[in-house]
């Protein structure tokens, strides 16, 4: 072999041998990964693992049971907002259609309306459903209406007791299934109207319950506040408290009028039973007493002798005269 084969095959076996070294560097490099990433793994796997030493399936479990339980944040919770206000305005009348054509645009109803039409004392009353979420801006919009005199809002939370109806109903439906799978697998007639009768109870407390549930989500839904406008000419609690002459005036005449209203009531519910009666029997006592009034006719008297003519009048005996001492 010459030199140059002979170099030529040193620096292949140098080429060689460099290659292995390499690929030794390498496969220890990926064998030092993968060791850190299972026990990177191992320690995240023992880090969220519970502290009991729960296996990762029950871990799990606990995770999914923690996700179907009610969220009872402030957002979500079911709260009832009941309200009344008093707003005095110019056109009654005028106010009363604008609110309800107001609560129709939000997505309400009416529940009540109660009107009054009186030239000096107009009044109106209504009742109105509002969406919960738009509540405190619809009564803020009806303050604008006029002046307002009163307002007042009550809130209820109702939110154990929506989640405490919901478990009960879900309960009571299971209840139901039960007794339905035992009523067709009944094999005698005993057995069978018992299973019936039971059957029967429950399905009446469940329809109880979610009677409950609707009526509550109802209230939830749609919160209840009752307005009353009134005209310019309505007394205010500021004026009811005032006192002096002209107060005390304006109070005795309302009362004076009320009273003669009231009297004039009640004559016209008695005139027709005077009429009918009174009269007739005014008449009647009229007559008895000028019948007891009127003189009986002079009797002729009555002589011993039987005589129709009396007796002559007989002249008293003189008196005898009395002398005077001379």
């Amino acid at each position: 072999m010459s030199e140059d084969g002979a170099g030529m095959g040193v620096r292949m076996a140098r080429h060689r041998g460099v290659a292995a070294v390499a690929v030794g560097l390498a496969a220890l490099l990926l064998a030092g990964c993968g060791a850190g990433g299972e026990s990177t793994d191992t320690a995240n796997s023992r880090a969220e693992a519970p502290a009991g030493g729960a296996p990762a399936g029950a871990a799990g479990e606990q995770d999914q049971a923690g996700a179907g339980a009610p969220d009872l944040r402030v957002e979500q919770r079911s709260i009832i907002y009941t309200g009344t206000m008093r707003v005095q305005v110019d056109d009654v009348e005028g106010a009363a259609r604008r609110a309800v054509a107001a609560v129709t645009t939000v997505g309400g109803f009416v529940g009540g309306d109660n009107r009054r039409s009186v030239a000096a004392d107009a009044e109106a009353e209504l009742v109105l459903r509002v969406p919960a979420a738009k509540f405190t801006a619809f009564v803020d919009e009806l303050a604008t209406y006029g002046r307002q005199q009163r307002r007042e809002v009550r809130t209820e939370d109702v939110t154990e007791q929506t989640v405490d109806l919901d478990a009960r109903i879900a309960t009571q439906r299971a209840r139901v299934d039960s007794a339905r799978k035992l009523l067709a697998r009944a094999t005698s007639v005993s057995e069978l109207v018992s299973l019936e009768g039971e059957v029967a109870k429950r399905e009446a407390d469940l329809a109880s319950l979610e009677a409950k549930k609707r009526k509550l989500s109802d209230l939830t839904a749609l919160s209840t506040i009752t307005v009353t406008f009134v005209g310019r000419d309505a007394s205010t609690a500021e004026e009811e408290t005032e006192t002096g002459f002209m107060v005390g005036l304006r109070g005795g005449w309302k009362v004076f009028l009320v009273s003669m209203s009231v009297l004039l009531t009640v004559l016209g519910a008695v005139l027709p039973w005077l009429l009918t009666f009174g009269v007739p029997l005014g008449v009647l006592m009229v007559v008895l007493r000028r019948r007891r009034r009127r003189p009986a006719p002079p009797t002729p008297p009555t002589t011993p002798f039987g005589g129709g003519h009396p007796p002559a009048p007989t002249a008293p005996p003189p008196v005898p005269a009395t002398r005077s001492a001379p």
